[in-house]
């Protein structure tokens, strides 16, 4: 059960930034286990638990970030990451990279979190997929932009393309223009993190997110 994270946790992930070396991490890897991977599997553990019974028919699986970077991706010298992230996704298919993947997840560094819906890159035919989708089915996805318009906790994000793609409907143009996406919260690091409520913010976000994860889910197909 979460039960919030701490100042510790905070500490503890800009000390690895300023001490990003192996003599460091191995002096305080039982702070590590502690203070930043404990809270951290416990809110992924929660938060996928609580989607999975109310949505256990979409296949969704948990991945927990480790805090070793891929030896292939060390090129500044550094070892280890100064934030850790989960996701709630589908497994991938076939020879499909995780990348490519919509994907719910939830990122703390230092200085921020973030959480949302969306995907780490998008392959371009996808994001084809996705066009044809809406032309056959845009107004389905205008309730979805109205409910959003709605609220103040996500917004849409993602590059666009230079040459602006023709829409089938105006309200829709800004989605059918994305390269890739992302439905994304962002907020500072403050006292909400160390509460265990803070889970309950990330179910009913998610919860709010699953149509859009069904629309575009959808168009995967």
């Amino acid at each position: 059960m979460f039960t919030g994270f701490s100042q510790e946790t905070i500490d503890f992930m800009y000390s690895i930034r300023l001490n990003n070396n192996r003599e460091w991490f191995e002096a305080h890897k039982e702070d590590y286990k502690r203070d930043f991977q404990a809270p951290m599997k416990a809110l992924g553990l929660e938060v996928y638990d609580r989607i999975k019974a109310e949505f256990g028919d979409r296949g969704f699986v948990h991945k927990l970030s480790r805090i070793y970077k891929d030896a292939r991706r060390v090129r500044d010298g550094n070892l280890y990451r100064d934030h850790l992230w989960f996701s709630v996704e589908r497994p991938p298919m076939g020879e499909e990279e995780s990348s490519g993947v919509l994907t719910f997840w939830f990122d703390i560094g230092p200085e921020e979190w973030s959480y949302g819906l969306g995907y780490y890159a998008a392959k371009a035919a996808t994001m084809d997929k996705l066009r044809k989708y809406i032309d056959a089915q845009p107004k389905k996805l205008e309730k979805l932009i109205d409910q959003l318009a709605k609220q103040s906790e996500f917004v849409l994000e993602g590059p666009e393309y230079a040459r602006q793609k023709t829409a089938p409907t105006p309200k829709t143009q800004t989605w059918y223009n994305k390269k890739s996406f992302s439905l994304i919260h962002i907020g500072d690091v403050n006292d909400a993190l160390f509460k265990p409520e803070f889970a309950d913010r990330l179910v009913n976000g998610y919860k709010f997110l699953m149509p859009f994860y069904d629309y575009i889910s959808a168009a995967e197909k």
